[in-house]
């Protein structure tokens, strides 16, 4: 009986340990997540330090997994920062991490007070 109940409990945790746990908050799908590099040229908002477990008992959970879910997490934290971009600070590690938040011209359509990309002119032949 020990064993069922053991192998039970293991089947639940490793099941649960695949599971996403951070659903996306309504308003954070418009926030863009920039990748490492140099800062933006926009106004920083804040900084955000998420969390989620790592490992579920002595399970490792996939890290890409974990990745993807402290992502999600520091863009939900972003409007209320008023940000509407994210970039990571530094990797993930022990299931933490820390953006930079910042509210930039255009990330969302709006391009006011924003200079213009590029000029064109006509080519003539």
């Amino acid at each position: 009986m020990n064993r069922l109940l053991a192998a039970a409990s293991l089947t639940c945790i490793l099941a649960a340990a695949g599971c996403t746990w951070v659903q996306m908050a309504p308003g954070a799908s418009s926030v863009r997540v920039l990748g490492p590099g140099a800062a933006p040229s926009c106004e920083k908002r804040g900084e955000v330090a998420v969390s989620v477990k790592d490992s579920v008992a002595f399970y490792e959970r996939n890290a890409l997994r974990v990745q993807e879910e402290l992502e999600t997490l520091a863009r939900n934290e972003a409007p209320g920062l008023q940000a509407d971009t994210i970039q990571a600070l530094a990797p993930p590690a022990d299931g933490q991490q820390r953006y930079a938040a910042y509210r930039c011209a255009g990330a969302r359509g709006d391009t006011r007070g924003a200079a213009p990309a590029a000029q064109t002119y006509p080519v003539s032949r």
